[in-house]
């Protein structure tokens, strides 16, 4: 490889820090077309769609999460008596999946429809629904997406968000982190060393573009092809640099209270909720994700055995007991979010009538690795109906979930006829 492409490599990860050419037969070089594609910000959010997904990484029991009566009268299951109080808030779905197999690996299709060996070929690859809206709407607030998860437990961390080029959303892990990301503010010299690192990065990118024109014209139709994708990477990495020359001299909200400390996730997701909460009302953000991961852990609730363990439950009575407690935990907990974001006021309308709220799974059981039939709630955002929708399993009338997130994301401004896997949108 020449000294022209080994310096644009090194320039490459200098900005992006994972991203490498790609093997080209016709050259390995590339180009970046165009101007930046970050829009201006369009003003304050008062009113203005959001959106939140939470998955959990190991799913929910079926029996006792599903209830039999559809419509409004649907029976209130042992997991969903934690959401009593949100019950005119929610709907709940079932029969919706992306129709996959792979058990726990696939659980990490959840917001995407798609497994991550088998988007190559795809344009916009296996990108998750909140980065599909954070790529056309994020631009409007400091931050465009905010994940939140672990980097703990199994599976190596938190793997619920991914971009078009198929790069996983490394998480915010603790609500220390989360609320030094909303709130506070850089001291003179952090701040100095964060223009400086902008503008050294954003020089880069202008070296770059130069030879590009060059060097373009030299590859193959097929190459060009695997040049898109790449460069694709490249504009994702100019947006978070228009973005953040943006907001440098752009004070942050006042904090709410003193920083949390970082406990555990079991005693964290109080805390991790109400940050999402803020982080929305203060319009710092309009898409967030979080993920009850592996590092969930039973002893933090008087369980003495392993999540994990525990999933595959072999339909032992008191084992899965012990799973409906720590399902009961989490959804408790959504409850909550839901009435704190009811209790909000956006405008004229409350913060939940603003965010369409996602609450689910990719693994419909654990137990027997099947990735159907997965457990869904949507709430707020005009979704709450207070019902249960039970979808065809199989067949012709088969619904895929990603019809589903493609009505939220045209709801949310997104003009898009496809997302995933979908078929349509889902009505």
């Amino acid at each position: 490889m020449n000294k022209t492409i080994d310096r644009r490599r090194f320039f490459i990860r200098s900005v992006a820090g994972s991203l490498a050419l790609p093997g080209l037969p016709s050259l390995m070089a590339g180009s970046i077309n165009g101007t930046s594609a970050v829009a201006e910000s369009r003003g304050a959010g008062v009113g203005a769609r959001r959106f939140v997904a939470i998955g959990n990484l190991l799913g929910f029991q079926q029996k006792h999460f599903f209830p039999e009566t559809k419509g409004k009268a649907f029976e209130e299951t042992p997991l969903l008596e934690p959401l009593a109080e949100n019950r005119d808030q929610i709907t709940i779905y079932r029969g919706l999946d992306h129709g996959l197999r792979g058990g726990h690996f696939a659980v990490h299709t959840f917001l995407s429809g798609l497994l991550h060996h088998e988007s190559k070929n795809r344009s916009d690859g296996n990108v998750t629904i909140d980065q599909f809206i954070a790529d056309e709407v994020g631009d409007q607030t400091r931050f465009p997406s905010l994940t939140v998860g672990s980097e703990g437990g199994i599976h190596g961390g938190c793997q619920l968000s991914w971009t078009k080029s198929g790069v996983r959303v490394p998480p915010i892990t603790g609500p220390a982190e989360l609320f030094q990301k909303l709130f506070v503010t850089d001291s003179e010299s952090r701040h100095a060393q964060k223009v400086q690192a902008n503008s050294l990065q954003a020089s880069i990118l202008d070296s770059i573009r130069e030879e590009a024109g060059s060097l373009s014209k030299r590859v193959n139709h097929e190459d060009k092809a695997k040049l898109d994708e790449y460069f694709s990477s490249i504009r994702d990495v100019e947006k978070r640099l228009e973005l953040r020359k943006r907001w440098a001299d752009q004070p942050k909200p006042q904090r709410p209270f003193d920083q949390p400390a970082d406990l555990n996730t079991v005693e964290d997701l109080p805390m991790l909720y109400e940050l999402i909460a803020l982080a929305l009302q203060t319009d710092s953000t309009r898409i967030a994700t979080l993920e009850i991961g592996g590092s969930f852990l039973p002893q933090h609730l008087g369980i003495e055995k392993s999540y994990h363990g525990l999933s595959h439950h072999g339909n032992d009575e008191d084992t899965v007991a012990l799973l409906v407690t720590l399902e009961k935990y989490q959804l408790k907990h959504y409850g909550k979010f839901l009435t704190r974001l009811a209790g909000m006021q956006d405008g004229e309308q409350t913060l939940l009538d603003s965010t369409t709220v996602l609450f689910g799974s990719g693994i419909g059981s654990a137990n027997t690795h099947t990735n159907t039939d997965l457990p869904i709630i949507l709430a707020g955002g005009g979704y709450g109906k207070g019902e249960f929708k039970q979808t065809p399993s199989s067949g012709p009338g088969k619904v895929p979930l990603c019809n589903l997130f493609l009505d939220i994301a045209q709801r949310m401004g997104v003009q898009k006829e496809s997302f995933g896997t979908s078929t349509g949108t889902f009505s």
